[in-house]
């Protein structure tokens, strides 16, 4: 009996030590479970932010990608910009080019305008010299006619009165009788009337001269 009692009380303690045994297992157990429930929380807030991230890397990436898009487009864009900037600058340059020609034609051909108007005023000159010259001429022309028409006025009418006198006398000569009076008196007429033929004549010679004199000055300036 007493064998039995100590055995059960070795039994219990046993029990008892098993017991305090499961029950610091289970006590690590429930801190284990609370270690891995912390831990699972932690991972599912990391998986959680994890994804969080993953999403914004996926939107950063889609964005990137459509930035990149369009930069491709612009660089696209910059490129064929660039191919006609290129165009347009061959073009400039073969503008340029012409208008240079176009510049250095025009410099000959102004040089060449005022060549010709140079050689135009020298021919405007001469001319006017020459017009002038004529005028001068025409001037000399008109006071020579003059004189001309001062020499048949002369000839017409002061010279040819005389002679028409010496004319109307000698013809008087014929109707007088033998009277030495009507025939001094007539010899007198004739007297007066040759000096004054013989006076018109020296002013017409005289007239004669001073043209024929100023013609000559004329000539040799």
């Amino acid at each position: 009996m007493e064998k039995t009692s100590a055995e059960l009380i070795l039994a219990n303690k046993k029990l008892l030590a098993q017991y305090l045994a499961k029950e610091k297992l289970t006590n690590k157990l429930i801190s284990a479970n609370k270690e891995l429930a912390f831990q699972n929380s932690e991972r599912e807030k990391r998986a959680t932010e994890l994804a969080f991230q993953n999403n914004e890397k996926e939107k950063r990436a889609s964005e990137l990608l459509i930035a990149n898009k369009e930069l491709a487009f612009q660089i696209k864009e910059k490129a064929k910009r660039a191919s006609e900037l290129l165009v347009a600058n061959k073009e400039l340059a073969f503008q340029n080019k012409e208008k240079e020609k176009r510049a250095s034609e025009l410099l000959i051909a102004n040089t060449e305008l005022a060549f010709q108007n140079i050689e135009k005023e020298k021919r405007a000159a001469e001319l006017l010299l020459a017009n002038n010259e004529l005028k001068e001429a025409h001037k000399s022309q008109q006071e020579n006619i003059k004189g001309l028409q001062e020499m048949m006025y002369m000839i017409s009418h002061e010279l040819r009165q005389p002679v028409v006198q010496i004319l109307g006398i000698t013809s008087l000569f014929e109707t007088l009788k033998n009277s030495p009076e009507e025939a001094a008196e007539m010899t007198e007429l004739i007297r007066e009337s040759a000096k004054s033929l013989d006076n018109y004549t020296r002013e017409l010679t005289t007239f004669v001269y001073e043209a024929e004199l100023k013609a000559k000055n004329e000539l040799n300036t």
